[in-house]
């Protein structure tokens, strides 16, 4: 049984099952033609409905997407048709179109990954599992609106007064209140600046240890901080994040699989999109051929 858990021949079933696909399509595309004719009336609906939506008209890299969206759509949705999958389903054309994709997930979803092939994946995207740095901390509050100019003169007072203080000082009964907590444990750098700010995170990573430091600005005011403990960023180990990686290499395969299946299934067509010219003339035709 240790042959069906070598990385080839998960690739020669995978090939086999995409195969055997190709096979129940069969040659027909359900619809008496294999030409696919963009319009430039679809073309211009297409333009229409991107620009109601995102109040731009879209670019010329963001038509083509659309266009070929459009395609792509047509093409799964003749497919579709040519294995009966639009029976007894009322959201016919878009509901095809994802029964089809299924079945390439279906393929995908009949393996497991190997620990070779979970090692390879998660050496080739290592950010993607890397602990981000974090850190545990104290602030103190300084109102600037109702301190003013003073505010700047009593953080630094107080931090005079605390040189040498360690954690036990009674934060809540120094400074000004403020609707955040005043005592952080191992939080990311991430969640620093979404509660106080990309400036006052950045200028943590500056302090240090053990000492309270400032006044640090933030979008409310002014903060005096003591760090307590900071973690640095570290890449785990694979088993301690197997099944993130399980999933995620499982999510790639299911692109990977989908866009080989969609791609030999658009080379039986020939597929010609309608377009107005430069110069305002409609009529003219951009044709893709493929599979001839």
């Amino acid at each position: 049984m240790k042959l069906l858990r070598e990385p080839l021949v998960h690739f020669l079933l995978l090939g086999a099952g995409l195969f055997m696909l190709f096979s129940v399509v069969g040659d027909s595309s359900g619809t008496g033609s294999n030409s696919i004719v963009v319009s430039t009336g679809q073309v211009g609906q297409l333009v229409e409905i991107w620009t109601r939506t995102w109040q731009r008209p879209p670019t010329k890299e963001e038509l083509e997407g659309l266009i070929e969206d459009h395609i792509r759509e047509e093409v799964y949705y003749r497919e579709a048709m040519a294995m009966g999958l639009d029976r007894d389903d009322t959201i016919v054309r878009r509901r095809m179109r994802q029964k089809l994709e299924f079945l390439t997930d279906d393929l995908v979803a009949a393996f497991d990954p190997t620990e070779e092939q979970l090692e390879a994946y998660f050496n080739e995207h290592p950010d993607d599992f890397r602990v981000p740095s974090r850190l545990s901390f104290q602030q103190i509050y300084f109102n600037r609106d109702r301190r003013g100019e003073q505010a700047m003169r009593d953080a630094e007072s107080l931090l005079t007064r605390l040189d040498g203080a360690s954690s036990d000082v009674d934060t809540a009964a120094l400074g000004d209140s403020l609707m955040l907590p005043g005592d952080y444990d191992l939080v990311s750098e991430d969640e620093v600046a979404r509660r106080l700010g990309n400036e006052f995170a950045a200028a943590l990573a500056e302090l240090q240890v053990g000492r309270w430091s400032g006044p640090v600005e933030s979008g409310y005011g002014l903060h005096l901080v003591l760090i307590r403990e900071r973690q640095p960023a570290f890449l785990p180990a694979l088993a301690e994040v197997r099944e993130e990686v399980e999933r995620e290499w499982k999510v790639a395969r299911r692109k990977e699989v989908a866009e080989a299946f969609y791609q030999g299934l658009r080379e039986r067509y020939s597929v010609i999109v309608e377009r107005e010219s430069a110069a305002g003339e409609s009529g003219a035709r951009d044709v893709a051929e493929a599979g001839r």
